[in-house]
């Protein structure tokens, strides 16, 4: 399944061995030149920094949130293990 711009998956970044929330943010194009997905990540640490958006109270986070647009970053694709399963539905 290609991920969709808007999306919330489950990536590995290699940070402590565990998978992190990511907002993906690349295109989906099948003839892309290589196989990376760009993403911000999601955090409960709040810094209050400019560069974070605040996202609320979502369902599927615990706590807090916000979007680290500092941390915008790329990674394989093959390294985002899982959608969360109510974005299938608003895709």
């Amino acid at each position: 399944m290609a991920a969709k711009p808007g999306e919330v998956w489950l990536a590995d970044l290699g940070l402590a061995a565990k998978t992190r929330p990511v907002v993906i943010l690349s295109r989906d194009d099948p003839q892309a030149p290589r196989a990376l997905v760009a993403y911000v990540p999601l955090t409960t640490q709040n810094r209050g920094s400019r560069y974070e958006i605040e996202l609320g109270r979502v369902r599927f986070l615990n706590e807090m949130s916000v979007a680290n647009v500092q941390g915008i970053g790329s990674i394989p694709a093959n390294a985002m293990t899982e959608i969360y399963s109510w974005a299938r539905e608003l895709a």
